[in-house]
């Protein structure tokens, strides 16, 4: 329990290659990836509740203050899985692909992961100094998408770009300033496209926008400023889903 504890460290993640999966969503996904799951802890009554979900998993029976200790949640599920660092890569064929510039809040990081998940993307590419996937409120908030998509990580937000460019993406960027209207742009929209979604507070910096192919904006019809970038990542890919599939 003490050494699963450090995980909640960044620096012990990367040095021990483990991460903590907290609750059941997230330790269902880590069990469906053959050898992620190296530990299992879980509380009686969690051992009881979720016992069709871990099948023959081995589990170590901890009691609450010991879970409260190890769970990162406010309202602990009662089971937490030590889990190893995933291997992933572009896939071949990509048609969507989300690039995460400096997105640094976890909440926000782990819906876009969902998010991409759920609008079809192939992978996910975290770059810059974007928060680590494998922080324990990212992983939370991916709800278990982290385990079905390869999320990437790459230092240079260019060379995201370049990648994405190589796999044969067609680059656009959310911009509230862009000069395409996200409303008139199907046709744009239809191609395999990789989008670059900026900073929560900042957005993109124009160095990096200009990188793409195009800077798209989401219209906004009544007074609010704009969206928060979760919000905006999710209404850029499932337009971009959907003009696919109309494709």
């Amino acid at each position: 329990m003490k050494e699963a504890r450090k995980l909640s460290r960044r620096s012990v993640r990367t040095e021990r290659r483990l991460f903590l999966a907290d609750g059941p969503k997230a330790v269902e996904g880590a069990l469906s990836v053959p050898g992620c799951v190296a530990e299992v802890f879980a509380t009686p009554v969690a051992a009881e509740e979720y016992a069709g979900l871990l099948g023959a998993t081995p589990v170590t029976l901890v009691d609450d203050r010991a879970m409260s200790g190890l769970s990162d949640s406010v309202h602990p599920a009662g089971l937490v899985a030590v889990c190893r660092f995933l291997e992933g890569e572009l896939p071949p064929a990509l048609r969507l692909l989300s690039i995460c510039a400096d997105v640094r809040d976890p909440g926000n990081a782990g819906t876009v992961i969902r998010t991409s998940d759920a609008a079809g993307a192939g992978a996910v590419l975290l770059a810059g100094d974007s928060v680590d996937p494998y922080n324990p409120k990212t992983v939370r908030a991916t709800v278990g998408s982290l385990f079905h998509l390869p999320v990437l990580l790459e230092r240079d937000p260019a060379a995201a770009v370049r990648a994405a460019r190589e796999a044969g993406l067609t680059v656009l960027a959310a911009d509230g300033g862009g000069e395409v209207d996200l409303f008139a742009a199907d046709e744009l929209l239809a191609r395999p496209t990789a989008w670059l979604f900026g900073n929560e507070a900042w957005g993109l910096p124009a160095e990096l926008a200009a990188l793409a192919d195009h800077r798209v904006r989401i219209p906004i019809l009544g007074v609010a400023e704009s969206l928060n970038l979760a919000t905006a990542a999710a209404v850029c890919l499932y337009a971009s889903a959907r003009a696919m599939m109309s494709g």
